[in-house]
């Protein structure tokens, strides 16, 4: 069921504080947000919970306390914190103010704080504790920021600082609740709600100028297309600085009253899975290839028969997801075998993960793997991915139970249009496209055409159904010296769909022929390695072992099989260390950074082509 709560107004004249006010006063009782005690994600440490009254109340407090600090309607604040109540809270008590809370990533070097710093022009940072104040307590002396204080959500760590909590200890006096109703409702639908900066797997990041309007209705929007039941949780792990948690961890439980829970440290969130069982939960590509990998290597050591009757389920599972997703009625004996499926044998498993009562689940930002589709619609788990940028305020195609294809990203939401250019570029017009892009002076710099298309940087198909087929980010395709473009997604996930190789690099642009760099998935190799009687020590010895070079090569020449002749690995180098945010070769969202990868491994990607 999508949400049915009555609105306070048109969607598109809504702003964010309206949706507070409604919660408070009519499900005021009901768990708004969650946090583990101790905030270090420990699986099973207690959870503390705010009610929807409680987080209005808190809000409120927390307003005065930064417009006590100086801050403004209309400024940016920027916030660098994980995903506790401290930045949750934070970012509603700005919006209320009319300010516009600005997140910035966790794993931002110096140099993009700096430039973040003095691009949005923001007086105040809201900082986690020590380990961010090293890369901010410098900006408040240089002559180009306009960076004036900070405040420290760790009070342990706030020295000369402003603490977090000193802002709210002054409460709710009677005057001050006036003046917080008088400055919420002064906010327009045009007015900004927020500036994501983008990831910047190309460059310095750019500032999205987000406004009321936008975000409210994208929200709407998403939620008629999702079939949830009301005020479902939503298990938040992913950095408030990208969009899709904005999305759904903040703006859509306003929408929906809902209730969040805080995962402070994303590697916890499996945790959080098998203990609170979700309805619904999203993941990157990248996190679902990394479920998969985790399940696969557990299956690699059970006994033949087990995991012999695990595979007769999935092909039952994956029977019925094709009817589903052709639009035909499961017939009734199959539909039986599916149920049977489920109760003897995914069933059973999936409760062990959490994962036996997921109704929704997502996935976005990047094209995903369809072989790692295929192996949760093994499990009875339809991903439903989506498609959509920052600058279109979150999706602007998404795939539903009710109408999916898989391997596409869906069809567009209301009030969005598509069009292909002559380049095979997707073309974006409606509301939820963002007015354009942030200037150093704060202006915002029009990135659509006279008649509101915006070019995403995608490529992508329209069926004639009207799902959406991404093809790879322009800036990405590979252009050989023979002329021929490439899309390198294309080839690495199908290179990717051997479980023994996690991640993949291919690179060819000037070249005649495809090399790639390939990297042993760490997971899912010591438990095939066991399995084969392998006792190599380390990944690194692993990834020169020559039954494991052996069947890499077997997965490269079955990809290749599958690839045209332009397509085609020629050679390649397999890599033990898997690539990370906090190695750089991953943005803090887990796509991709090419750039960094192909300086990272110069030499190596060189050799490959004087072999």
């Amino acid at each position: 069921m999508t949400t049915t709560l009555p609105l306070p107004g048109p969607p598109g004249e809504l702003v964010l504080p309206a949706l507070l006010a409604r919660n408070a006063a009519e499900h005021g009782d009901l768990p708004a947000l969650s946090w583990r005690d101790g905030r270090d994600g420990r699986e099973g440490a207690g959870w503390r919970t705010l009610s929807w009254r409680e987080v209005r109340q808190e809000v409120a407090a927390l307003a005065r306390g930064y417009a006590a600090l100086g801050v403004e309607r209309g400024e940016h604040v920027l916030l660098m914190m994980g995903n506790r109540p401290e930045h949750w809270l934070t970012d509603l008590a700005l919006v209320h103010l009319g300010a516009v809370p600005v997140t910035v990533y966790a794993t931002s070097a110096p140099e993009q704080v700096a430039h973040i710093a003095r691009h949005s022009r923001a007086r105040f940072a809201v900082v986690e504790g020590a380990r961010e104040l090293g890369r901010w307590e410098p900006l408040l002396a240089d002559p180009g920021v306009a960076l004036e204080a900070l405040v420290v959500a760790e009070e342990a760590d706030a020295g000369p600082h402003r603490s977090y909590a000193s802002l709210s200890a002054a409460g709710v006096p009677p005057r001050w609740a006036e003046d917080f109703e008088k400055a919420w409702q002064q906010t327009r639908p045009e007015d900004p709600l927020t500036v994501v900066y983008t990831s910047g797997t190309t460059g310095d990041p750019k500032g999205v100028r987000l406004t009321h309007r936008n975000i409210m209705l994208q929200a709407v929007r998403l939620d008629r297309r999702t079939d949830l039941p009301e005020h479902a949780e939503h298990i938040c792990y992913l950095p408030f600085a990208h969009i899709a948690e904005r999305i759904l961890g903040i703006y859509l439980p306003l929408l929906r009253a809902a209730h969040v829970r805080l995962v402070a440290d994303p590697a916890a969130v499996a945790g959080a899975v098998r203990e609170l069982r979700p309805v619904q939960f999203f993941g990157v590509p990248r996190v679902w290839e990394k479920l998969a990998a985790a399940v696969r290597a557990v299956l690699a050591a059970l006994p033949e028969d087990q995991r012999a009757a695990i595979e007769a389920a999935g092909g039952v599972a994956r029977a019925v997801a094709g009817h589903r997703e052709r639009g035909e009625p499961v017939p009734a004996a199959l539909e039986a075998s599916y149920a049977r499926a489920r109760e003897r044998v995914l069933d059973p498993l999936l409760s062990r993960a959490g994962m036996d009562r997921l109704v929704w689940t997502a996935s976005a930002t990047a094209p995903m793997p369809i072989d790692v589709v295929r192996f949760w619609a093994g499990w009875g788990i339809t991903i439903m991915d989506a498609w959509g940028l920052t600058e279109t305020a979150g999706v602007c195609t998404v795939n539903s139970p009710d109408d999916f294809r898989l391997g596409s990203v869906g069809r567009p939401i209301d009030g969005v249009e598509l069009k292909i250019a002559e380049d095979g570029e997707i073309l974006a017009r409606g509301e939820t496209v963002f007015g354009g892009y942030l200037r150093p002076d704060g202006s915002v710099e029009r990135a659509s055409d006279a008649e509101g298309w915006f070019p995403t940087g995608d490529i992508g198909r329209l069926d004639d159904d009207g799902f959406l087929w991404l093809t790879d980010r322009k800036k990405e395709l590979i252009i050989t010296s023979n002329g021929k473009n490439v899309s390198p997604a294309l080839v690495e996930n199908t290179v990717k769909e051997h479980p023994l190789i996690g991640q993949a690099l291919v690179h060819g642009d000037g070249h005649s022929y495809l090399v790639a760099l390939l990297v042993l998935d760490p997971e899912v190799a010591p438990a095939w390695a066991a399995a084969r009687g392998i006792t190599a020590a380390s990944p690194a010895a692993l990834a020169e072992h020559p039954q494991v070079l052996e069947e890499v090569a077997r997965a490269v020449e079955a990809a290749n099989a599958r690839l045209n002749r332009t397509e085609r690995i020629k050679r390649y180098r397999l890599l033990s260390e898997e690539w990370g945010p906090e190695s750089g070769e991953l943005t803090p969202s887990l796509k991709l950074r090419r750039r960094v990868v192909r300086e990272k491994y110069a030499g190596l990607i060189e050799g490959l082509y004087e072999a």
